[in-house]
């Protein structure tokens, strides 16, 4: 059954160019990896001078994305140079979901 994880960002509007790019630039390490589907980054509102970013990772199964966690492509993926001061508002918050199986959703 798939999973996803993602991590919420809260950038400061003035650096949310810089943050972007910063994943632009990144190298993921998680091409290959066993269990991952697909990955994106998500913009969202801007509101009281802050923008809310997601990083959106499919993965196969909760396993595969915990294996993931304990890799060395984690550690990885993980090192390199801190964000600047005040990009982040606070800490990234992840929040991990099971996909619900539907029988047959009706569309429009």
């Amino acid at each position: 059954m798939a999973f996803i994880a993602m991590n919420n960002f809260q950038v400061a509007a003035e650096h949310a160019a810089a943050f972007e790019a910063r994943w632009q630039r990144r190298r993921s390490y998680l091409k290959g990896v066993p269990g991952f589907l697909h990955f994106q980054l998500l913009r969202g509102e801007t509101r009281d001078g802050q923008v809310h970013y997601i990083s959106h990772s499919t993965w196969e199964s909760r396993e595969a994305f915990e294996a993931w966690t304990r890799s060395e492509r984690f550690v990885q993926a993980h090192r390199g140079e801190p964000l600047p001061r005040g990009m982040v508002v606070a800490p990234p918050r992840l929040e991990t979901f099971q996909v619900v199986p539907l029988d047959e959703v009706d569309e429009p």
